[in-house]
């Protein structure tokens, strides 16, 4: 099966609209989400009805469980924690009855789904071989895909019971790896936010009957994003962060 895997989109519209056009460019079957689809941004309600429209699967992530009033958002960073009450205010009931029906970890054909890792599904940012060697131990699939740290990367590890490194690679746009020996956790960067110094959205290419994938950047208008956070009462920072990738 050939796979579009979009995660962290952070109700950035002109970043999803973005992708989901480049997506309608290739050939797949499905696109999975892997979570994250409010926080930050301004298009909350608009995002998720994307996301519902599009997305054969989708994952709940901290942002979103935080919405929900479902995890607690005192570890979140001020703004962050301000962009989750502004969208409790604003957002739409159709956008949390949505959320409130996905759950942070799947499977989908063989393939372990987490919004953030195998070990904490909600909250580990997996960006250290330590903490890869530790979730390639412990998820149950031979490949596993992650989201929630906002970086284009992956790490490989030897098959279980034989010895080897584990390695971690930051992805560059285009970059084709391929699947088909070893164990891997495999993070596509984010749509809505990225924080890898490349501020272009992010989406990642999975053909699960190869067993290789592929990571894309998509340009997207970044001052309508910004502009639209900027009209609102959201911390102004939100939308300045998105010009740098970070």
């Amino acid at each position: 099966m050939r796979v579009a895997v979009i995660t962290d989109i952070h109700s950035n519209r002109p970043a999803l609209e973005a992708v989901l056009a480049a997506i309608d460019k290739v050939d797949v079957e499905e696109t999975w989400c892997l979570g994250d689809v409010v926080g930050y941004g301004a298009e909350p309600d608009r995002c998720t009805e994307l996301v519902k429209e599009r997305a054969d699967f989708c994952l709940v992530g901290n942002h979103d469980l935080a919405v929900l009033d479902e995890l607690d958002v005192s570890a979140f960073s001020s703004a962050a924690a301000e962009a989750v009450v502004w969208t409790q205010e604003h957002a739409k009931e159709e956008t949390f009855a949505f959320l409130r029906e996905l759950q942070p970890a799947g499977e989908r054909t063989e393939v372990g789904l987490y919004h953030a890792s195998p070990r904490d599904p909600v909250w580990e940012y997996v960006l250290s071989i330590d903490q890869a060697t530790d979730c390639l131990e412990l998820q149950p699939q031979r490949v596993a895909l992650i989201g929630h740290s906002h970086v284009a990367l992956f790490f490989s590890g030897p098959d279980a019971g034989q010895n080897g490194d584990v390695r971690g690679v930051q992805a560059l746009d285009g970059a084709r790896i391929d699947l088909g020996e070893g164990r891997w956790l495999v993070n596509p960067g984010s749509v809505g936010q990225p924080r890898d110094g490349d501020p272009r959205a992010a989406w990642l290419e999975l053909d699960t009957g190869e067993w290789t994938a592929q990571f894309h950047r998509v340009e997207y208008d970044i001052g309508q994003a910004a502009k639209a956070i900027a009209e609102t009462d959201l911390p102004k920072q939100l939308g300045d962060r998105l010009y740098v990738g970070q």
